[in-house]
């Protein structure tokens, strides 16, 4: 064994040989990723699509404006098929520019699964909401909440405790690319909480946090029910006591969210 100087870093591993695939296995995989996004509620909902390129499959996401146009294209993750085995595929995530992290490996239903049922952020954080809907077998169909003292919900028919997401959706019926929208409070892996809800239901502020040894980290998000259906805005920090003061300080903004 040899020894290493103090300023030496340990020698990193190896990376996974991409298995070379046949344009037959190209294609079945393709068509595999696809039912799965179709399958998923979230990732249906979301716009979540496929594509193989250089012998990787890549994950995108659509986003459109409320009339429906493309605006822009995000690519949340890549697949890559593993010497090894058939049924090996890597799923990463790309935190820097070029450099990627393992999130899962295994079989085309375990890694988009991993995606599919997210709850951290790193693709979406609805994973608790399609389990639910999964569950349910209707789609994005809504199903009945019922709100309790200290503002909590309840599903009616099992009496399950509502997550945050799956409260927005079935209690509040915010569309999931709306519930999702505050991309960057998801992404630094913070979760949201109800903070306030105004009594028509129209208004909703919600609470992002994340905390570790050293610090409490936050974010605020007001959504908001106007003319032409749901709205998300994040709120500065210090504009985000309650729903008043937020829809005050959007207004003085002429609507533009904090960035």
């Amino acid at each position: 064994m040899r020894w290493r100087g103090r300023h030496e870093w340990p020698d990193r591993p190896p990376r996974p040989k991409v298995r070379r695939l046949s344009a037959k296995e190209r294609d079945n995989y393709v068509k595999a990723m696809v039912r799965a996004i179709e399958r998923s509620p979230v990732l249906s909902g979301l716009h979540f699509e496929v594509h193989a390129l250089r012998g990787r499959f890549y994950i995108d996401r659509r986003f459109r404006d409320e009339d429906g146009k493309l605006t822009d294209t995000a690519t949340q993750g890549r697949i890559t098929p593993l010497t090894g085995s058939a049924a090996s595929l890597l799923l990463e995530v790309e935190y820097r520019n070029g450099s990627w992290s393992e999130i899962a490996k295994g079989s085309v239903q375990k890694v988009m699964n991993a995606i599919a049922n997210d709850t951290k952020g790193t693709f979406h954080g609805l994973g608790l909401l399609n389990k639910s809907l999964r569950k349910a077998g209707k789609g994005l169909q809504r199903l009945p909440v019922k709100k309790q003292r200290g503002g909590r919900f309840f599903f009616s028919d099992d009496g399950q405790q509502c997550s945050t997401q799956e409260a927005l959706f079935h209690y509040f019926g915010l569309p999931v690319e709306v519930i999702a929208r505050p991309r960057a409070w998801y992404w630094y892996h913070r979760k949201p909480h109800i903070v306030e809800v105004s009594h028509d239901r129209r208004r909703v502020l919600v609470r992002f946090s994340a905390s570790s040894l050293s610090a409490e980290f936050g974010g605020t998000c007001l959504y908001i029910c106007l003319v032409g259906g749901w709205s998300a805005f994040t709120i500065k920090p210090s504009e985000s006591d309650d729903i008043a003061s937020a829809e005050r300080w959007l207004q003085k903004r002429k609507w533009r969210a904090w960035t």
